[in-house]
């Protein structure tokens, strides 16, 4: 069976580099369409969650949604760092209209305690909730494998497991924003990724661990978890999901990459976004209507991915082991019991009753 792979085929593993390389090289052609900063339509009735908006991409679609007069929860770790922004924003954008709505809330996802708190608080409010921007990650470069003190890698945790969890407990103020949006910041790393669903953590010790294995095997379970759960909402919920690519964006990456990809980035700089470049894909998004009905198609046509959309605000069709419909099943259950979720949490939360998470106390 397919899902009892122990890795990509080397053609797979091949395709997915030189993808990559084609990415690096013209992305910046690709996407010279596209103005910089990215036009937003007025969004004075919208409410937008942003994880990990203190620092790069996330810090520019922060500012820029509440710019354009969103309400801005950005959910950080360091609330003073945030709180800090928010003043400095406050100040520079004084004269030009009304004050920004925007306002901080504290969130780790190292903890999944800490998930489900922040995702009662906010459902507490019985307000409307139209986009989740699930934009923290990390990249560990070169590290070694860590472990979160809910036992789980590092990577796999805060790019897929305390997001999947945060998009399911807030479908309640989700389902109020109705049309709303998961838009989840994935990357084409995902190329060169795999998931063993039985072996999430990499452990077992039938792959060697290193940090891009860790990633990149994290955010191919992200696109597989986002495919299953946009097939599972129905289309009254009103819930879409979508996964963004920013591009090859200005990073330390380059360390864990092959020598000649590492020579890559340092010749040609001009090739890679910077963070107000790299933001565009995901505020386009979260805020144009065209996603919707993408969504829409895509649903209809029982196509076996969720949405994607790359640095150049267009369609593009996640990896070859992304539609693998098998392990995608797999990764979704896997990942249901790692977070603490029944099976039908979905099916629960749509219909209004609440469930019950093993972390954090009672949620719905």
């Amino acid at each position: 069976m397919d899902s009892r792979k122990e890795g990509l085929g080397w053609m797979e593993w091949l395709r997915g580099w030189m993808y990559l390389i084609y990415e690096m090289l013209f992305q910046r052609i690709m996407a010279s369409h596209l103005h910089n900063p990215m036009p937003l339509p007025p969004l004075h009735d919208f409410t937008f969650i942003i994880t990990g908006s203190t620092s790069g991409i996330g810090l520019e679609i922060a500012r820029q949604l509440a710019e354009s007069g969103g309400h801005v929860i950005m959910a950080v770790r360091n609330l003073k760092a945030a709180h800090e922004l928010i003043q400095k924003w406050q100040t520079e954008w004084s004269g030009k209209g009304l004050p920004l709505n925007i306002e901080a809330m504290e969130l780790d996802l190292l903890s999944l305690d800490s998930v489900v708190r922040f995702a009662e608080a906010y459902n507490a409010r019985s307000a409307p909730l139209h986009a989740l921007i699930n934009n923290a990650g990390i990249f560990s470069i070169g590290e070694p494998q860590k472990f979160s003190k809910d036992g789980y890698e590092e990577h796999m945790q805060v790019n897929h497991l305390a997001p999947a969890l945060l998009s399911v407990l807030l479908f309640p103020s989700l389902i109020r924003g109705s049309p709303s949006r998961i838009i989840n910041m994935n990357s084409i790393m995902h190329y060169i990724g795999f998931v063993d669903p039985e072996d999430m953590n990499v452990v077992r010790g039938k792959r060697k661990y290193t940090s891009l294995v860790g990633y990149s095997s994290s955010k191919l379970a992200q696109v597989m978890f986002s495919s299953i759960l946009n097939k599972r909402l129905p289309a009254e919920a009103g819930i879409n999901v979508v996964c963004v690519s920013p591009g090859i964006v200005q990073t330390n990456v380059a360390r864990d990459l092959p020598k000649v990809v590492q020579a890559a980035y340092h010749l040609i700089p001009y090739f890679i976004f910077n963070a107000k470049e790299g933001s565009r894909s995901a505020l386009f998004a979260a805020t144009d209507p065209q996603v919707l009905e993408y969504c829409e198609v895509l649903k209809a046509d029982e196509w076996p991915v969720c949405a994607f959309i790359s640095q150049d605000c267009r369609p593009a069709n996640p990896s070859e082991e992304a539609h693998n419909v098998e392990t995608s099943k797999h990764v979704w259950e896997k990942t249901l019991e790692m977070i603490g979720l029944p099976f039908d949490a979905v099916e629960k939360l749509i219909e209004g009753e609440e469930v019950k998470c093993k972390y954090g106390s009672e949620s719905g």
